[in-house]
């Protein structure tokens, strides 16, 4: 029994001595840099079965007259099989800052297919977007 807890001891001391430090304070973010494709992409896609099937030729915004931003898409599905996801968009000011986050809604494609979707922000904030498509669950 001796010989074990006298084990034990000298492996948790080995351990200390050779690589656990004590940290205080605060700690510097990990990765900032990756995974933050939503910061300067217009179009995302947010899992990998969007990413396999779904695809868009195109973006459009213009600016309406009361100042609110319109944004549209064609977005399409690669597959020969009907596709339903669910897509957003997320209005941004001039910084980045989220200034209006619409619900995701249901587009349902067909094989092949391509879709028009349009989204209006509430206000004229938005000065930058990101279309957000994810599976349907």
């Amino acid at each position: 029994m001796k010989k074990s807890l006298l084990l034990v001891l000298t492996a948790a001391s080995l351990g200390l001595a050779l690589g656990c430090k004590s940290h205080e304070g605060a700690y510097q973010p990990v990765n900032a840099n990756n995974y933050n494709l939503e910061d300067s992409a217009n179009f995302v896609l947010l899992d990998p079965g969007a990413q396999r099937s779904i695809t868009h030729s195109g973006i459009q915004s213009t600016r309406l007259p009361d100042g609110r931003l319109q944004v549209a898409a064609n977005v399409r599905n690669r597959e020969n099989r009907r596709l339903q996801v669910q897509i957003n968009c997320v209005f941004k000011d001039g910084q980045g800052f989220v200034v209006e986050d619409t619900p995701f809604r249901n587009l349902f494609l067909d094989e092949n297919a391509q879709e028009g979707v349009t989204f209006v922000s509430a206000n004229d904030k938005a000065q930058r977007f990101t279309i957000r498509v994810r599976e349907a669950r």
